[in-house]
Parts: C-alpha cells; sequence; structure tokens
C-alpha cells in the first residue's frame, strides 16, 4: 500500500508565524483544517496506512518540497481547505482535481461522496471540479507533485451553517475523508506503474497534424518532450514551477501545464491523442491577449453561453449585459472580453454577494469619488458598464474618451500606468492575485467559445 500526506491548508507563512487563512464564524482556517487533519491521521493510520501529516511551519512551495522529497510511485497526497465568499450563501463541498484527467475526476469523486456520507444534514455538494476551474485557473497542489493529488474544500466558513456542521461534527467529517482517501489510495496502488518500466505512449497533435514524436501518460496525466515545447514557442528556461521528468533520455513536462501560456490542451478518449492548439493557429493575436486596450473576440452568444454555464440565472436580472460590454467596449477601444472577465471575477458571475448590491449596477467594485463604503451607484446597466470601461482605459491608455464621462474615480488615475490586465493588481484591487484570476476567466472563456 502506498504512502498517504495529508496537508492541513491555510495562508502559509507570514514573517514566519501560521497566517490563519480564512477567519470567520469566530475561528480560523488554519485552526479548523489543523484540528481535522489531526483526526483523519490516527483514523487512517488505525486502518494499516502510512501517512504523513506535512508540518504546518511550511510555506506553500516549501510544502510541495516537503511532499516531493518523500513521495514515490503509488503514494498520494491531499491538501484540506475551507472555502470563503463575499456571499454567505454560498456553502458545499468541493473537490479540485488537475485538468484533463479523468482518472483523477473519478478520484475527486470518491472522495467528495465519502464525506457527504457521514455528514447528517447533509453537506451541499459542488462537485469535482478541474483545477482549472479554480480562481487562478491552475492550483499548484494539483499540478506541481510527483504523486496523484487532489485539494478539498470541506465546507465555507464563510457560512453560518457550513461552519456549525464543521465545528460540531469534525469527526464525521474525519471520517468521511478518511473513508475517500482510503479508497482512493488502494486505486491508485493497484494501478502503480514502475517509472523505471515501460510507459504507456499516446499520440500528440498539433494544430490538426501528427507530431513526430509520441507522449507519455504518468499518474493518468499526458505528458509531452520539451522539444515540442520549443517549436510551440514557449520559454520554459526560467520557469521553475513547471515539474519535469527524464525518461529515456528525453525530458517531458505536462500537456495541461501549457494552458497557463495560451495553449489549447484537450484529449481524444478514443485514440488516445492530447490536443494541442497554439494561439497562432486560432483567431487570437500573439502576445495580446492580457492588453486591456484592443478588440473583443468574442460574440454576444459566447459571452451569453459562458455567463449561464457559470450562473444559470445570472441573466434574469441584466439580460442584455453581453450586448453592452461589445458596445461598450468597442466605442472606446478597449478588449471587452477583458472587461467582462473581470466583471466576472467582481461579482461572482453577477451573484453580488459583497458589500454592492446588485441594484448599483456596478459590476467592478468601483468607488465613488468621496470613498464611500457602499462604492458606486450609476442609473442604468449601460451607465455601469461604461463607467468600468471607461476606467479600464484611463488605466491603460492616455487617448481621450469618446463619450461623456460617467466614472465617478477617472480624473484620480495617472493615465496609461497600467496596460496590461496584471498591472491591474494592486492598483484596481489590493488582491496580490488579482490580475491572474481575471486571465484565468478570459482564458476559460476563450476555452468556451473555441477560441482557445
Amino acid at each position: 500500500m502506498g504512502q498517504i500526506f495529508i496537508s492541513a491548508g491555510h495562508g502559509g507563512l507570514e514573517n514566519g508565524v501560521v497566517d490563519p487563512g480564512v477567519t470567520a464564524s469566530g475561528t480560523t482556517e488554519a485552526q479548523e483544517m489543523i484540528r481535522l487533519r489531526d483526526l483523519i491521521v490516527p483514523e487512517l493510520r488505525s486502518r494499516n496506512f502510512t501517512v504523513f501529516a506535512v508540518p504546518d511551519d511550511l510555506s506553500a512551495q516549501d510544502t510541495l518540497n516537503w511532499i516531493n522529497s518523500r513521495c514515490r510511485p503509488g503514494d498520494v497526497a491531499l491538501e484540506i481547505h475551507a472555502g470563503a465568499s463575499d456571499d454567505p450563501l454560498a456553502r458545499g463541498a468541493t473537490v479540485f482535481y488537475i485538468a484533463n484527467n479523468e482518472a483523477r475526476k473519478g478520484h475527486a469523486e470518491l472522495l467528495l461522496l465519502a464525506l457527504l456520507r457521514r455528514v447528517i444534514p447533509p453537506l451541499p455538494s459542488r462537485g469535482a471540479k478541474p483545477d482549472t476551474n479554480s480562481g487562478l485557473g491552475s492550483l499548484a497542489f494539483c499540478r506541481q507533485l510527483e504523486c496523484p493529488s487532489l485539494l478539498m474544500e470541506v465546507a465555507y466558513l464563510t457560512n453560518a451553517q457550513d461552519a456549525e456542521l464543521l465545528q460540531n461534527q469534525t469527526r464525521e467529517f474525519a471520517l468521511g475523508i478518511a473513508d475517500g482517501t482510503a479508497s482512493w489510495s488502494r486505486a491508485i496502488a493497484n494501478q502503480v506503474t514502475d517509472i523505471l518500466g515501460d510507459l504507456p505512449r499516446i499520440r500528440i497533435s498539433i494544430n490538426g497534424g501528427i507530431y513526430g514524436e509520441p507522449g507519455l501518460i504518468i499518474n493518468d496525466n499526458a505528458y509531452v518532450p520539451i522539444d515540442l515545447v520549443d517549436q510551440l514557442g514557449v520559454d520554459l528556461t526560467a520557469n521553475t514551477e513547471i515539474r519535469r521528468i527524464r525518461y529515456r533520455s528525453v525530458v517531458y513536462l505536462k500537456a495541461i501545464d501549457l494552458r497557463n501560456f495560451n495553449i489549447s490542451v484537450g484529449w481524444d478518449v478514443d485514440t488516445r491523442t492530447v490536443l494541442l492548439r497554439s494561439v497562432s493557429s486560432l483567431q487570437l493575436c500573439p502576445g495580446l491577449i492580457d492588453r486591456i486596450m484592443g478588440h473583443g473576440n468574442t460574440s454576444r452568444a459566447d459571452l451569453t453561453v459562458f455567463l449561464r454555464k457559470n450562473n444559470d440565472k445570472a441573466l434574469e436580472q441584466f439580460p442584455d449585459l453581453p450586448k453592452l460590454y461589445r458596445e461598450e467596449g468597442t466605442i472606446e477601444g478597449v478588449n471587452y472580453d477583458i472587461a467582462f472577465a473581470q466583471m466576472c471575477v467582481e461579482t461572482n458571475f453577477l451573484r453580488f454577494g459583497g458589500s454592492i448590491n446588485p441594484i448599483q449596477n456596478n459590476f467592478a467594485g468601483l468607488g465613488d469619488a468621496d470613498g464611500g463604503p457602499e462604492g458606486a451607484t450609476f442609473a442604468s446597466a449601460r451607465i455601469g458598464v461604461r463607467a468600468q470601461i471607461q476606467h479600464l482605459k484611463a488605466y491603460a491608455s492616455v487617448e481621450p474618451l469618446v463619450q461623456e464621462l460617467v466614472d465617478p474615480r477617472f480624473r484620480f488615475i495617472s493615465r496609461g500606468v497600467a496596460p496590461l490586465v496584471n498591472q491591474l493588481t494592486g492598483r484596481w484591487a489590493a488582491d496580490p492575485q488579482y490580475g491572474d484570476k481575471i486571465m484565468s476567466q478570459l482564458r476559460q472563456l476563450y476555452e468556451s467559445s473555441r477560441l482557445l
């Protein structure tokens, strides 16, 4: 039987002190996850599993390094987190797995089901999700470990019902997670392949043509040769986050990791072929995807489908929003796809739930000129979208506005200081991952629209 690594997720280290992570409902993520982890570990050991509890004084990167230095074929790793949302009604459990890995999806569903069976009254399920559906578009714990790994959000501390369930039924949560992890560990142990033996080979398709060299399947993930990456124009020379393996004198990396470099990655089950498409072969302009000033690439239907896919009730109150973004963005020369993706991040796909209410027609968390706590309010959805577009143009360009000014804070911005999406980080929002979250939604929008 393989080893099991359990990590209690929280905010990592800050100035040498354990960051509490989410703080809500009179407790902290660190406190609850450590307490839960300390019940899961002995339970699994009582079932004759070899289990390691990852030390709590490690940073996120050190946690990955600690596990990688100890794991071997047949091992698995799980990190448990508490969810958080500005919407107090958001609740439930989910498990994230590395995208394009159907086997890992099955393991995530197994783990989730085991938890749900133990907790009564029932804990809502938010399903097993690929890590591309996380806020950042990828999760290091799912991507950078050598052994199969999953990241579970067990409940929302920001929801009173979830927090009460977790605090009152910690033992049941632990038993459910132990049940699922035990089943997952057995499944991996039964299919483990020695890295020194023959690994399954797969075909590789690039922009519709078959690549001359095969790829590999390792831990149910598709791997491609590094030479192919060079041909796609992706430079990974200085990138230390993407893990590489050497097999029979050839270096390989996970195909899914190319997604963050604007390479579309898919999988054909019938032919066992990994499908790669570069931006240059599509309708998008390489190097311009993250430029705020420019033309959008999606249709009104594309924006509508994407929004409904993520919130089936999103357009009940704002049915014309996709049309408004296309029109207002085009008038000012702002990429309306980026503005739309930013709206998805700021409003959680029009669920709102934070300090701003839907009636304010404020789709990007814009403040008012006086810095009031409630933020800016606009007379209509169109004016709200126009204000966001103008605010983006203020940051990204020195060109004058085409339409009459409606953005209450336009005059406070140093024009043209942030032409790229990631340069909004620390300016538009304090979240250090703000730009990454917008780019993640933009990539998902383009994938949904078959543009990437």
